[in-house]
């Protein structure tokens, strides 16, 4: 990955933001609606963050690089060279947030990206994200060992689940969820045979048993563009094999 992917809580921080017109204003904006405030380089020392968003490209260096020199992580509008972090295009469903980045390569394509994607997930995501969280204490008193209640989550929030996220009546119904007498799945082993090394060409059922596995064995050529598309918290262990003549395993323990 180009960059590490995190999600930076401001609320009641200052941001430093360099600037005026347009670009300066949107980062302002984005700061105050994250709940940071936004202030000026005068109070770069009460910052850890600061936004450059200069027209002159040797000023932005220079402030940026003093920032830098102050401690703080920055951005610089249009210099990708000079920054510490980039910004995604963000799709919100407070309090789900959704994030698309390119590392700077193309803010159209992750704006274009984020349109698609505001299509296709329900207004009710953060509602469903906010039962889940409100019933946390009692999914864990229900399934308190921490497989189980993976388990009870995938089943409930997998396609045509209880829970579907892309059901707008989801939310409605977590409390029946938690209420019934489903148990959650006791898990087994899968396994399948690639038909190629571009991930593209998995089916739905091997990513998303791919997406659920606890640990995957795998034949040692499979690709890691494959393999990265397992739980990032699964184990992984590749299996002492020779070169496979036509297709590669991987066994899923779920």
């Amino acid at each position: 990955m180009h960059s590490l992917p995190l999600f930076h809580r401001i609320a009641g921080q200052r941001v430093v933001v360099v600037g005026k017109g347009e670009m300066a204003e949107a980062k302002a904006r984005l700061v105050a609606r994250a709940g940071g405030i936004p202030c000026a380089e005068t109070e770069a020392h009460h910052a850890k963050l600061a936004f450059v968003a200069l027209e002159d490209s040797r000023a932005a260096e220079v402030v940026a690089l003093r920032l830098k020199r102050a401690g703080l992580l920055v951005n610089v509008a249009d210099r990708l060279e000079l920054c510490d972090f980039t910004l995604p295009s963000i799709l919100d469903r407070d309090p789900v947030l959704v994030a698309v980045s390119t590392g700077g390569a193309s803010a159209g394509l992750a704006k274009h990206l984020r349109l698609r994607l505001e299509r296709l997930l329900p207004e009710g995501l953060g509602a469903l994200a906010r039962a889940l969280d409100h019933a946390r204490d009692v999914i864990r008193a229900r399934y308190p060992k921490a497989d189980e209640r993976r388990r009870a989550l995938d089943e409930a929030l997998g396609e045509g689940g209880l829970l579907d996220p892309f059901d707008a009546n989801s939310p409605a119904r977590v409390d029946g969820w938690l209420a019934g007498d489903a148990v959650a799945s006791t898990g087994g082993v899968a396994e399948f045979t690639l038909t190629g090394s571009d991930p593209e060409d998995l089916t739905l059922r091997q990513a998303r048993l791919l997406g659920m596995a606890d640990t995957v064995l795998h034949d040692p050529h499979v690709p890691e563009a494959i393999l990265v598309r397992a739980r990032a918290d699964a184990s992984r262990h590749a299996l002492p094999c020779d070169p496979p003549e036509e297709g590669l395993t991987v066994i899923l323990r779920i």
